[in-house]
């Protein structure tokens, strides 16, 4: 157990450090107007906290830095969320200005609000819209061989893909496929679009277009981010602007992290609970993310969907903003995300 005082100077340490990225001392923390202990004191305080493991000595000066240890410490004892300004609030709620937003659009638009109030890298995991249902199918054509095929599901979510338009399908052929697709596909959930392709739709195109089989097969690929959540980043290489990363390999590692399929970096981001979650250097589990804190939090649409975001930056972040941000934001999307028109 820590004393007072300890506990005290560990948190001035922590927040000093997270402002200068520069080690802390005992003359710099006795000159604080909330700090009546003598350097002495200070100096004595900090070599127990070391000794515990709370703080580390680095090579180049004689002042301290917290430890994964001490930063662990600090979020769940220490940690104390600010009050976000009226700006801050107003800069999140604008994310919702626009009610008949695509749902694209609201998760960019909120990983980058993020990632400009952070300063830090925003991950944003989207709901996944496998259990929505189809409710309209259309083909638009472009130019001579090709169309975009446009499906809009019961939660206002909306799919366009560019297709090649086979050689042989005429018009009135075209129009016809379309009417088979919205008579047998509305009602249905992304997820099983495909066993109804199969076991019905196929069939009676045979019947009345031909053979498109692969074509409208394409309509209705569902890729990684519509079973699994669609992964957007605000402010990709905004962690690069910190200090702390100057190992070449590890911000390899890092970018690749952040390049690879969507399932790790759902298994990374995605909270255990529906708490905010604070993952601390190698709690991570991760090589590029031994040097970085990640805090997540999830939400929850009007469909009872689940999505979540995250908040990467070094071990040495705000931690009181970013929660309090976090905090705010996922409480708006889970109030307004997705809304009904």
């Amino acid at each position: 157990m820590l004393s007072n005082r300890q506990l005290q100077i560990l948190r001035v340490i922590v927040d000093d450090f997270i402002t200068s990225a520069q080690p802390v001392g005992s003359r710099q923390i006795s000159k604080r107007e909330d700090i009546s202990f003598s350097p002495a004191t200070i100096r004595n305080e900090m070599a127990d906290l070391e000794e515990l493991g709370f703080l580390e000595k680095t090579h180049t000066s004689s002042g301290r830095v917290p430890s994964q240890k001490g930063y662990r410490f600090y979020v769940d004892h220490l940690l104390k969320p600010q009050v976000i300004t009226a700006e801050d609030i107003r800069q999140i709620q604008s994310v919702f200005s626009d009610q008949i937003m695509e749902m694209e659009q609201v998760i960019r638009k909120t990983a980058t609000i993020l990632s400009e109030l952070t300063s830090y890298t925003s991950i944003l995991l989207g709901p996944s819209s496998s259990s929505h249902k189809v409710k309209k199918f259309s083909l638009v054509p472009l130019t001579e061989g090709n169309a975009v095929a446009i499906i809009v599901t019961d939660n206002g979510h909306v799919e366009n893909r560019l297709v090649s338009v086979p050689a042989h399908l005429a018009p009135q052929e075209m129009e016809k496929m379309v009417n088979i697709l919205n008579d047998r596909l509305v009602g249905v959930s992304l997820a099983d679009v495909h066993l109804k392709i199969e076991s019905e739709v196929i069939q009676l195109m045979h019947r009345h277009v031909g053979q498109v089989d692969e074509f409208i097969r394409g309509f209705f690929n569902v890729p990684d981010d519509t079973t699994n959540g669609k992964v957007v980043y605000g402010g990709k290489l905004n962690i690069l602007n910190q200090p702390e990363f100057h190992n070449l390999d590890k911000i390899r590692s890092l970018m690749d992290m952040m390049d690879e399929t969507n399932n790790k970096v759902t298994s990374i981001i995605r909270p255990a609970n529906r708490n905010i979650e604070i993952r601390i250097g190698t709690e991570n589990n991760h090589f590029a993310m031994e040097d970085c804190s990640i805090i997540t939090a999830s939400f929850t649409t009007n469909e009872q969907d689940e999505g979540a975001i995250a908040i990467i930056g070094p071990t040495r972040m705000d931690y009181q903003r970013v929660v309090a941000l976090l905090d705010f934001m996922r409480q708006e999307l889970s109030r307004n995300y997705l809304r009904p028109n």
